[in-house]
């Protein structure tokens, strides 16, 4: 027998078994992605079929996901998809889920970089959100990118065909004092791990329990560990004049400008995101 139960209903159901895990816009934004994923609803369709009857298919799927979500596990990778910079992504727990900081520190990028003919590099590339989209948002740019994750560059060569973009992806570490890279690049950015360890404790189950460690750590007493590997591999394969663009932690601008000052890099400018936080740097060789 067909169900009975309308899109409201099942809203109110995400909405009260998700109380106290999420706040309640961030529920209505899960509820949002789980009904474009099972009905291919907008928000508009939401909207104005929120006494559409939900077939007895659908409500059972709608209720496995809030199974899923009450674990704490991301409605991204119970989708399989996300949305970034107007594109779609594959994600699941091999890579980490793009943030919205990170989309403005790629419209940073492709704003300063429009136009011009560039060899670039992402490094340490993840589901390869920022290399993907800086290919096809500058496509005259020769784009490449790299990680320590095999499985990793799994996941970011499908999304580079989902996008039909043209990405050169290859695997390194580093943090390997004798890494080489196959060129030099005019542009080099990274959203590098940069969270220390004692800040877990202000992280929820969601992060902690599903998406990958090594995408998001670093020693307490050593925040700027990759920043300060990626520095110095700047100076070694970036062009004279090319640019750096780094995603650093919002507690340690000062320190990243003394870093990449110290380096040898000149012009170090930090950007706050739209909730004023010191997010991205970019600092030129």
């Amino acid at each position: 027998m067909e169900s009975t139960v309308v899109l409201s209903e099942i809203q109110s159901m995400f909405l009260s078994g998700l109380s106290g895990y999420y706040p309640d816009n961030e529920i209505r934004n899960i509820f949002y992605i789980a009904s474009e994923h099972l009905l291919n609803y907008s928000k508009i369709d939401i909207l104005l079929k929120s006494n559409e009857p939900i077939s007895a298919e659908n409500t059972k799927k709608f209720n496995q996901m809030l199974i899923r979500l009450r674990k704490w596990e991301p409605i991204q990778y119970i989708t399989g998809f996300t949305e970034f910079y107007a594109l779609t992504f594959r994600v699941d727990s091999r890579v980490l889920i793009p943030r919205p900081e990170t989309e403005e520190f790629v419209q940073w990028i492709i704003h300063e970089e429009t136009g011009s003919s560039l060899n670039l590099l992402d490094i340490g590339t993840g589901s390869g959100c920022i290399a993907v989209s800086l290919a096809v948002n500058l496509p005259e740019a020769s784009v490449s990118a790299f990680d320590i994750s095999a499985e990793a560059l799994v996941v970011a060569r499908m999304n580079a065909q989902i996008n039909r973009a043209d990405v050169n992806f290859f695997t390194r570490d580093v943090l390997d004092s004798n890494i080489a890279l196959p060129g030099k690049y005019q542009v080099m950015v990274s959203n590098p791990p940069y969270v220390r360890k004692l800040e877990k404790a202000l992280m929820r189950r969601n992060v902690l329990d599903f998406e990958p460690g090594i995408a998001l750590f670093v020693p307490d007493k050593d925040a700027l560990l990759y920043s300060r590997s990626i520095a110095l591999l700047g100076l070694k394969y970036l062009k004279d004049g090319g640019a750096l663009y780094l995603e650093i932690n919002e507690n340690y601008p000062h320190e990243m400008v003394r870093l990449l000052e110290s380096t040898g890099f000149y012009g170090v400018e930090i950007r706050r995101d739209l909730n004023g936080k010191a997010r991205m740097v970019r600092a030129r060789k």
